[in-house]
C-alpha cells in the first residue's frame, strides 16, 4: 500500500480507503462483528490506514466497530464519518446540513467512535436548505475545537461545492479537502464537472460504487439479472454488459480478476483518487485489495475509455468544437501550451 495526500492538507491516507457500510447486520445484508473485523484487519495488514464510515450506517453500528476495532491503535487510523442523513425519523431538526444537526450529529458519532476527534467529516449530502456560509462556518467552529481535524463533501453538486470552497478560502476557515461521489467505468458523469472541479481545488476524491453494484466484476455476464433489466431498461442493463464485457477480457489478458482491472482504472485516473472499498466479506475484500498489483498500459485505458465513454453535454462538447475554438482563440489554440486540467 502506498499513500496520498488527503486533498490539500498534510495527512497522508492510503491509495485505497476501506468503506464500512457493511459493518453490522442491522439492514439486513451486512457482517457479523467476527466477519467485519476479519475484514478490518486484512485492510489494516496491507498498510491500509484509510476508513470510512458514517452515523448512519447499519443504525450506528459501523462507527461502534470501527471505534471498537481502532482503539488499541487509533492515531494510526485516519477515520472519516458524516452526517446529515435522519438519525430520528419525524423531527426536522434530526436531519439535514444546519449548525443544529451537525452538532448534535458530531457528539453521537464521536460517542459511538470512543473517540474525542474524527479526522475528517463529511457533509454527507447536500439538502439545498442550509446555506452554505452557515454549514462552512459550523465546519470551521468544529476544526477549531479540536474534534475535527478536516472537512470533505459528498453527493453535492459541483457548484455548490466551488462556491463553499471559495467563500471558506476568502473568509479564512476550513475548506473542504475531500469529496466523495459516485463514480465508476459504468457512471461517468461526474467527469463532466465534478472531478474537473475536485482537481482544481486540489480535492482528494474517494469514489463508491467503483464495481457498480458488481456489474463490474463480470458476474452478470454470466446471468443477466432481470430485476435490474425491470429497473434500468434493457438498452442501459446492455451498455453495462458492454462495459463488463470489455473489463472481463482486459482481466483475462493480465491473468486478474475483472474487481481487479476496474479498481486500478479508477486508481489510475489524473488527480489525487482514492477509491473506497467495500465488500460484504474478507473474500470480496482480499480480492479487490489485489487491485495494488495491477497495473493497466495505455492500451487497456483507452480501450476501457472508449467503451465506457460518454457525452458530456454542453457546455462541454460545445467549447470543444473546432470552430469554437477558432472563434474563442482566433486560431492560436494549437500553439498554446496548455494545462492538463483544462484540456
Amino acid at each position: 500500500m502506498r499513500y496520498k495526500l488527503l486533498g490539500r492538507s498534510g495527512t497522508r491516507v492510503s491509495e485505497l480507503a476501506l468503506g464500512t457500510m457493511t459493518f453490522g447486520e442491522e439492514w439486513g445484508w451486512g457482517a457479523d462483528r467476527k466477519e467485519s473485523r476479519r475484514m478490518f484487519d486484512a485492510f489494516a495488514d496491507a498498510g491500509g490506514n484509510f476508513i470510512d464510515t458514517a452515523n448512519r450506517y447499519t443504525e450506528g453500528t459501523s462507527e461502534k466497530l470501527v471505534g471498537e476495532f481502532t482503539r488499541s491503535d487509533r492515531e494510526r487510523f485516519v477515520i472519516a464519518t458524516k452526517y446529515t442523513l435522519f438519525t430520528r425519523r419525524e423531527d426536522p431538526n434530526f436531519s439535514g446540513n444546519h449548525r443544529k444537526n451537525m452538532v448534535q450529529s458530531l457528539e453521537a458519532s464521536l460517542k459511538r467512535l470512543g473517540s474525542e476527534y474524527v479526522d475528517l467529516y463529511w457533509v454527507h449530502a447536500w439538502d439545498f436548505t442550509t446555506a452554505v456560509d452557515e454549514v462552512m462556518r459550523a465546519l470551521d467552529d468544529l476544526v477549531r475545537q479540536g474534534k475535527v481535524l478536516h472537512v470533505g463533501v459528498s453527493d453535492t453538486p459541483a457548484w455548490v461545492v466551488s462556491r463553499a470552497n471559495t467563500l471558506a478560502e476568502l473568509r479564512g476557515w476550513a475548506a473542504f479537502v475531500a469529496l466523495q461521489i459516485r463514480y465508476s467505468l459504468v457512471d461517468r458523469t461526474a467527469e463532466a464537472d465534478l472531478l474537473p472541479m475536485a482537481r482544481a481545488f486540489d480535492l482528494a476524491v474517494t469514489p463508491w460504487s467503483v464495481l457498480a453494484a458488481g456489474v463490474l466484476s463480470g458476474k452478470y455476464n454470466r446471468e443477466t439479472p432481470q430485476e435490474g433489466r425491470a429497473k434500468e431498461g434493457a438498452a442501459t442493463i446492455e451498455r453495462n454488459l458492454k462495459i463488463a464485457s470489455e473489463v472481463v477480457a482486459v482481466a483475462e489478458e493480465l491473468g486478474c480478476s475483472a474487481s481487479h482491472v476496474a479498481i486500478s482504472w479508477m486508481r489510475q485516473q489524473p488527480g489525487i483518487v482514492v477509491p473506497l472499498l467495500g465488500a460484504r466479506n474478507l473474500a470480496q475484500l482480499q480480492d479487490n485489495l489485489g487491485a495494488l498489483d495491477v497495473t493497466l498500459d495505455d492500451a487497456q485505458m483507452h480501450r476501457l475509455d472508449e467503451v465506457s465513454a460518454i457525452d458530456l453535454g454542453f457546455p462541454h462538447n460545445f467549447l470543444a468544437q473546432d470552430a469554437i475554438r477558432d472563434i474563442v482563440y482566433g486560431g492560436t489554440y494549437d500553439s498554446i501550451e496548455h494545462r492538463a486540467d483544462q484540456l
